[in-house]
């Protein structure tokens, strides 16, 4: 990337697409690339592809950019168009510096290019945030255009974005969202994996994941205190009496990219020695410059040792194994390794396109075996499945606590064939949802909560931690003892945040909060803009990962127990419903963490600007985004949420829903016995 001046910059970003062709871009081999996609469009496919890349280009130069783009195609399985990648650096900058006419747009701005931050992106010259496939837009022309857009923009219009294709910008009003999102948005019957492949390959879809296509992704701290919360309540299940903290408890999992990438990081913060695997080295190396991983061992009898070592001193500390999981499983088993706590956080939403490596081959090797011998691939991913889970079921059977964590680890388990499923055939191991984050968080309102400091200045960062802090420690002092507990872990999260080092990109910060912290965190930011104490905007957000806008089975929604956990009714009134109360923008999407086809999930983000409109705005927008899903888990028999819908209840008068009544499990049986 050049050093541009913030002129070229600036103009760079009104441009939008160039008339001029700029020159071609070779592919960079420092960068961390996505691997080349299967060949599975047939000849009249690979046609429309091309028809539909060359849309965006004026027709003077499709004979230059129709063989550039099938050449991409052949080599790549998708057409990225990098040629047009920007010669400017592409980072959350102070929003002054983007082109603007609409400061919510200019906020925007920020946000996807903080997503596509080479410090923040797995994969930023193919536009792909984390998991493998977890996409801002399909290829560069839709970036270009949407900034373009976004720099022209007013706050009487909407630009609306199809799976990162930005269809316009449409006459709207103030109150309404700049931006409406929507991805991968396939018709159920055709939501399949194997059409994902092929509508992307077309650029027809795309699959956002949860914050890469929303634009509110926030670096791995974004999962971090998620993961610490976690580690620490899955800790806590197998303490003994006497026991006052994880000191010497060892925990094993996999993955070092975009969200997994958190993992050992909130394990040190937990008091826990945490052994990941992974298999690219780049990852590994990105995250131990980071300062995310302690230590790197590629011998595995060295890591033992290791391992051995820090068992004895109770030592907090994180080690990565630059090597295969399933490897690293065996071992510990062979060695009679005591592990305590286990799990998985590879990509096995997308497990034949890179999401996860099998045992046996090299990184350049499974590549190799993805793109060329799709179904050869597959039988070896499923063979390491099988593997990686008879491993695991020895060690649980000498006392680990394995979760799954919401990576699809079971469901691609249990389809490979997997010793993974009870005699009533359901699976073996809990989601950690199941187990932990669904009863004690979700259930009370608890979720993700997160902020970005527009100004891009770590003093403001330390203004909004100071003020959350106060915040969240008077509402801890008359707070009913159901939800004290985890009041107490975000405080201690929260005073510790800064010294965590845990900014990477933009300036930016994660706290679980119900709605009662959410709206007075949010209005002591919005006052502290105002009078000056906050130098710039602050853009509220969430993970997808929360209480109401997500949709999935396997992890958000697996402790929903009424039969209605395969149901999306909560996902889509969310967001239209954020898009209403005064969301800055929101977004739609299919799959995400398990996979497409596997879950809905809505978001949005939130401009606040010190004024009075965007404090009624964060009231009416974040009281729904939250009361929506409790309601939903209460109607679903949940006691948990039970109690925080009747408490909210009590303190919003207009607030009126449908409460369950209770049966008597006995009467029920019995019923159906006589009946049936």
């Amino acid at each position: 990337m050049k050093n541009n001046s913030l002129h070229e910059f600036q103009q760079a970003v009104t441009a939008g697409i160039p008339d001029i062709l700029p020159a071609p871009k070779p592919r960079d081999p420092n960068v961390n690339h996505a691997p080349v996609r299967a060949d599975l469009l047939t000849k009249e496919e690979k046609e429309l592809a091309l028809k539909n890349a060359l849309r965006y280009f004026d027709s003077k130069h499709h004979a230059e950019l129709a063989v550039e783009f099938a050449r991409e195609l052949k080599d790549y399985g998708r057409i990225y168009m990098y040629r047009f990648r920007p010669d400017y650096s592409i980072t959350a900058r102070s929003i002054d510096q983007f082109p603007h006419k609409s400061v919510q747009a200019a906020a925007i701005m920020l946000m996807l290019s903080n997503n596509l931050d080479y410090a923040v992106a797995q994969h930023p010259h193919e536009l792909i945030t984390y998991g493998g496939n977890g996409a801002v837009f399909q290829n560069w022309a839709q970036y270009l255009l949407t900034m373009q857009y976004l720099s022209q923009m007013t706050d009487e219009q909407t630009l609306v974005l199809y799976s990162g294709h930005p269809a316009g910008l449409f006459p709207s009003h103030k109150d309404a969202p700049r931006v409406v999102v929507t991805n991968g948005m396939v018709i159920p019957n055709y939501s399949s994996k194997e059409n994902w492949e092929r509508f992307n390959a077309l650029g027809v879809s795309q699959y956002g994941q949860m914050t890469a296509g929303s634009f509110m992704y926030i670096g791995p701290q974004g999962i971090v205190h998620g993961t610490t919360i976690t580690v620490l309540n899955a800790g806590r299940k197998i303490l003994k009496a006497g026991e006052k903290d994880l000191g010497g408890k060892l925990f094993v999992t996999s993955g070092l990219g975009g969200m997994s990438g958190a993992q050992p990081k909130a394990s040190v913060i937990s008091g826990v020695i945490c052994v990941v695997a992974e298999i690219n080295p780049k990852a590994t190396n990105k995250r131990f410059e980071q300062g995310w991983v302690d230590e790197v061992f590629d011998d595995l009898d060295s890591l033992v040792q290791r391992i051995k070592e820090a068992q004895n001193e109770k030592l907090a500390v994180s080690i990565a194994y630059q090597g295969n999981v399933v490897d690293l499983w065996e071992k510990l088993v062979n060695e009679g390794i005591k592990v305590d706590l286990g799990s998985d956080q590879t990509s096995l939403h997308n497990p034949l396109a890179g999401g996860y490596y099998p045992a046996g081959l090299t990184l350049e090797e499974s590549n190799n075996l993805m793109a060329h011998n799709p179904d050869l691939f597959k039988q070896k991913v499923q063979e390491s499945l099988r593997r990686q889970v008879n491993a695991i079921n020895k060690l649980t059977a000498e006392g680990m606590y394995f979760f799954d964590y919401g990576n699809a680890f079971l469901l691609e388990a249990g389809r490979a064939g997997a010793d993974i499923f009870t005699k009533e055939n359901k699976f073996r191991y809990p989601s950690y949802v199941q187990d932990i984050m669904g009863p004690m968080f979700f259930d009370y309102g608890f979720g993700p909560f997160r902020w970005v400091c527009t100004s891009s200045d770590p003093e403001d960062l330390k203004v909004t931690d100071k003020l959350a802090l106060e915040e969240m420690e008077k509402i801890a002092g008359s707070a009913p003892p159901e939800i004290l507990h985890q009041l107490q872990d975000n405080i201690h999260w929260i005073k510790n945040a800064s010294k965590n080092k845990l900014v990477v990109g933009s300036q930016a910060r994660i706290l679980y909060a119900d709605y009662e912290g959410r709206v007075k965190i949010a209005k002591r930011f919005n006052d502290a803009i105002k009078q000056g104490l906050i130098k710039a905007p602050v853009v509220l957000g969430r993970d997808h990962h929360d209480v109401s806008g997500t949709d999935s089975p396997y992890r958000e929604t697996s402790n929903i127990y009424d039969g209605s956990r395969f149901t999306a009714d909560m996902a889509i009134q969310n967001v239209i419903g954020d898009a209403f109360r005064g969301a800055t923008w929101v977004s739609i999407h299919n799959g995400g963490g398990v996979g497409w086809g596997e879950v809905i999930n809505g978001g949005f983000g939130m401009l606040l600007d010190g004024s009075e409109d965007a404090e009624r705005r964060l009231k009416m927008m974040l009281h729904w985004d939250v009361n929506n899903g409790i309601n939903r888990r209460s109607w679903s028999r949940n006691k948990e949420a039970v109690f925080a819908i009747k408490r909210e209840m009590e303190r919003e008068p207009l607030l009126k829903v449908t409460l369950p009544n209770f049966t008597n499990d006995q009467l029920i049986e019995d019923v159906v016995q006589k009946i049936f």
